[in-house]
């Protein structure tokens, strides 16, 4: 059991009036401890705080009652619900939130490649970052504290949820919170700021960097030849001099092949367009926070790198097909050269034809926002022929197809037409073409 709380002990819950009880602990930080609890025949978590965390944040049960009263973004936030309270300690609180669920696991679980996803999952994983912290900053708030351990992922299907709301506040207060090393802008590190929106685009960008790079993106040379990482060492690296490790002009900070071996080994992966957004992110949005990177951008960019993902045609592991190189795609796992699959061409977007692809209102609807729970169209196997495939028109209305020949052919929902490279296929509003 913890420190702070006992099994079995009791706590007022404020606004219902009711009590909860301690099950179990959970975990233990900085600012205090879980514990796992029931609430109403509900298990629950309750996070319980230091007395000596609750004497540097004077604000933080201000800023609590308000996250309560106002409610969460969406269900992706494990977002404060009430306050509780002891009658044993009148100085001490808490509060209740839902509890995670053992599916998701955390980053750190990632970085230490304990859970290993899929590439198609990390494509989502990051989507849903992008899209829910955007959820969070368009109501004004900042969460102040963007790092791989506030963030927890299902590796099975890439959903996530973000703990650790208690930090959240409006854009531009004051607050205890500053960030966590590592994660925080520079102008924070340097002390010249305090956290806001702004600051917290830098932040999403690191962690978006983790995730796919399982590497910090400032940690290269200059980080190798560091022998004693105190403040000092970590203000230099991370706030007074920073470098990009792959930033195209200044190349002293590049990966030590002896200490940086996953970023050396991820960055090639991915398709150039991504890897020139990180090198924005990280040299422009180094040195002007006006330059960060914002949420919409980097979730359109994680649903493009979703459509690059193809299968190896030797070993079978995925790849992202990087479809403005004109260079022999070799597969990152298998070392070898591999064929890349069709694709079909839609406006401005191109998706790798494979035996899951799946194409959602987005891809065939200008008009539509980004909604992944009802595919428009898949890939489907001919019924009588095995070794023909076609793309299914799952929609509700019927679509055009022209053949290569000029012939035209109907698509009615339910049926399929041939994937065969020069197919053009009329959606409504959108038309699309199947290349090789």
């Amino acid at each position: 059991m913890g420190q702070l709380l006992k099994e079995k002990q009791r706590l007022n819950v404020k606004n219902s009036g009711t009590t909860c009880e301690i099950i179990s602990f959970l975990g233990g930080g900085g600012q205090g401890e879980v514990y796992k609890g029931k609430l109403d025949g509900k298990e629950v978590a309750v996070k319980w705080y230091f007395p000596d965390y609750l004497n540097n944040d004077p604000e933080l049960r201000n800023r609590l009652e308000n996250l309560i009263k106002n409610g969460a973004p969406n269900d992706r936030f494990l977002w404060p619900m009430d306050i509780v309270t002891s009658q044993d300690d009148s100085k001490s609180f808490g509060y209740i939130m839902e509890l995670r669920e053992s599916r998701f696991k955390s980053l750190n679980d990632l970085m230490k490649r304990k859970v290993e996803p899929k590439l198609h999952v990390l494509t989502i994983v990051g989507f849903e970052l992008a899209f829910n912290f955007r959820e969070l900053h368009t109501r004004g708030l900042c969460y102040r504290d963007i790092s791989f351990g506030n963030v927890f992922f299902d590796p099975k299907n890439g959903e996530v949820r973000i703990c650790d709301n208690d930090n959240v506040d409006v854009n531009g207060a004051e607050g205890a919170i500053g960030g966590t090393p590592k994660f925080m802008a520079p102008e924070i590190v340097r002390g010249e700021a305090k956290p806001t929106t702004s600051t917290d685009l830098f932040s999403l960008s690191v962690l978006l960097f983790y995730l796919l790079m399982s590497s910090h993106p400032l940690e290269g040379h200059n980080e190798s030849q560091i022998h004693s990482f105190d403040l000092p060492a970590q203000r230099q690296l991370y706030g007074l001099n920073p470098i990009f490790i792959y930033d195209p002009q200044d190349k002293s900070n590049r990966p030590d092949p002896n200490v940086h071996t996953n970023a050396i080994e991820c960055w090639p992966i991915y398709p150039k367009f991504l890897q020139e957004m990180f090198v924005r992110a990280f040299t422009e949005g180094l040195r002007n926070p006006e330059s960060r990177i914002r949420e919409g951008e980097w979730r359109k960019a994680f649903v493009r790198l979703r459509d690059c993902v193809y299968y190896c045609s030797n070993c079978g592991e995925e790849n992202f097909r990087d479809f403005e190189s004109t260079e022999t795609a070799t597969c990152w796992s298998c070392k070898k050269p591999t064929k890349t699959p069709m694709s079909v061409v839609i406006e401005k977007n191109r998706i790798a034809i494979t035996r899951d692809m799946k194409l959602y209102s987005h891809h065939i609807d200008r008009d539509s926002e980004f909604d992944f729970s009802k595919p428009q169209a898949e890939v489907a196997r001919h019924p009588t022929d095995p070794n023909k495939w076609g793309i299914k028109n799952l929609s509700s209305t019927a679509w055009t197809a022209t053949a290569p020949d000029g012939k035209e052919l109907g698509i009615d929902p339910g049926r399929s037409i041939s994937i065969v490279p020069g197919t053009k296929i009329n959606f409504g509003n959108l038309e699309g073409e199947i290349i090789s």
